[in-house]
């Protein structure tokens, strides 16, 4: 059993870095790389699809590198497809997938891997009232509604546009999913996205309680008019889902 084990372990290391490790004694070359060549081309296939704007912002040899990069040094800890995005974009916050000319590599991966991470999500959103007042009410956040802060302008980073260094300002986006199952992108304002992360901390609080801590932190002197500029914005995130209601009792 020994002896089959080591030669499943030099298989598995050949097949993930062939120039870096000899392949089992008794299998002919050319038998093994046609499956080091499978098992490649298949999991560039793979993160190919998954991550399409690095693919083709980092060209064919830089991204083969890449791949090989992460098949040999990265270990996973899933077996399912699914969870493969989750898996690049940990090798490549680790100090193994650092790119120190391409710092904005990793939430450029993250940015692309939402999609399908809101795409297959199965959470529903908690007990709601969607007819109750978002402003007397507690306004419950759909978790099928994301607010994203990245350091790098990651919606703008392509073939054509690679920064050096991060912009002063984060870049702050909002993903829904729509009830067909599309995702929606937009950009968020900076007071838009604190409100929807003192939402989603799922206090107590009423709306009207939220904004004007909002309101307070913005530096707004007159808060019912800062209210009342609020409230069509309530209404046009209650309508797109991101607040679906407000708090219900069970």
């Amino acid at each position: 059993m020994s002896e089959l084990r080591e030669q499943l372990d030099a298989l598995a290391a050949h097949v993930r870095d062939p120039d870096a490790h000899p392949g089992p004694p008794g299998i002919e070359t050319r038998r093994l790389k046609i499956y080091s060549d499978l098992v490649f081309n298949n999991l560039d296939g793979l993160l190919a699809g998954n991550f399409p704007v690095i693919r083709k912002t980092l060209g064919d040899a830089d991204w083969r590198a890449l791949v090989r990069g992460f098949l040999s040094r990265h270990r996973s800890h899933t077996p399912l497809f699914t969870e493969l995005g989750r898996e690049f974009i940990a090798f490549l916050e680790s100090d193994a997938g650092t790119d120190p000319a391409r710092h904005w590599l990793p939430e450029l991966a993250h940015y692309e891997w939402a999609e399908l991470g809101l795409q297959l999500s199965e959470e529903v959103a908690p007990l709601h009232d969607p007819k109750g007042d978002l402003l007397d009410g507690v306004p419950v956040l759909s978790p099928l509604a994301w607010s994203l802060a990245y350091r790098w302008p990651v919606h703008r980073i392509g073939p054509d546009f690679q920064p050096v260094e991060p912009p002063q300002e984060p870049t702050l986006v909002l993903l829904r999913r729509e009830t067909d199952g599309r995702v929606h992108f937009s950009m968020l304002s900076p007071l838009l996205f604190r409100l929807l992360e003192l939402v989603g901390a799922e206090s107590s609080e009423t709306g009207r309680a939220l904004l004007e801590q909002l309101a307070v932190e913005a530096g707004q002197t007159d808060v019912d008019a800062f209210i009342d500029q609020a409230r069509p914005m309530l209404l046009r995130l209650r309508d797109e889902g991101v607040l679906p209601g407000i708090r219900a009792e069970a």
